[in-house]
């Protein structure tokens, strides 16, 4: 991971939006068509990051995960939170919906998780309780299973921080009745609520797919 020069000078800890997306079923796919996959991935979230503007400056270097991405936006004021919620997700929707059109032997779909705390860096990269909650929320069975249960291209889950200080606050382009109290996790002896939103829940004749799991509580 490439850093910027301001995180590798700062020996403390570095306030971070966190955005991070993984490819459903990856495994399942021969490596070739994961590298197609990949590509495919790092070149929407590239371009929803750019309608959403931002850009390089206001976050750090992408992060590679294998089969999924993680972007750290810095904490500015022409990049707030809501940004991701109302413009970032569905458009990084709507794209893969598009993508998924012309190359219909190449479609995938994405879990998504929105997040933001305290991120610590050293020469390998970046790491802290943040991300390990970001993650573990990512990664949560009810997030898979929401997936599996809708044709939407994507689904997203957001933690209780962003659920509480964005989402119910009744900001433009963010419907609070669209997210569920769908999972829970356990990082560090602390239980983390996530929310679950299928930005894109609509599919052909206009029908909203039906979107009823039950909690799932994730293993430690």
């Amino acid at each position: 991971m490439a850093l910027s020069r301001r995180t590798v000078k700062g020996a403390g800890p570095c306030y971070r939006t966190i955005l991070a997306l993984d490819i459903e079923a990856s495994t399942d796919r021969p490596n070739p068509v994961k590298g197609r996959l990949r590509s495919a991935m790092y070149d929407l979230l590239e371009s929803a990051l750019r309608k959403a503007g931002i850009t390089e400056r206001r976050r750090d270097p992408l992060v590679d995960r294998g089969d999924g991405v993680l972007a750290l936006i810095h904490p500015l004021d022409e990049v707030p939170k809501t940004l991701l919620l109302n413009l970032v997700v569905p458009t990084l929707s709507r794209l893969l919906r598009e993508h998924d059109a012309r190359d219909p032997e190449r479609r995938f779909r994405l879990r998504a998780v929105v997040h933001a705390g305290e991120v610590h860096y050293d020469r390998q990269g970046c790491f802290g309780e943040a991300l390990d909650i970001a993650f573990r929320l990512l990664d949560a069975p009810a997030v898979k299973q929401s997936l599996k249960r809708t044709n939407a291209p994507i689904v997203l889950v957001v933690s209780g921080e962003i659920y509480r200080g964005v989402v119910r606050q009744g900001y433009e382009g963010i419907e609070e009745e669209h997210f569920k109290p769908l999972v829970r996790v356990s990082v560090a002896d602390a239980d983390h609520d996530g929310w679950v939103h299928i930005p894109d829940a609509r599919v052909g004749g206009g029908q909203v797919v039906p979107f009823r799991p039950r909690p799932v509580r994730a293993a430690n």
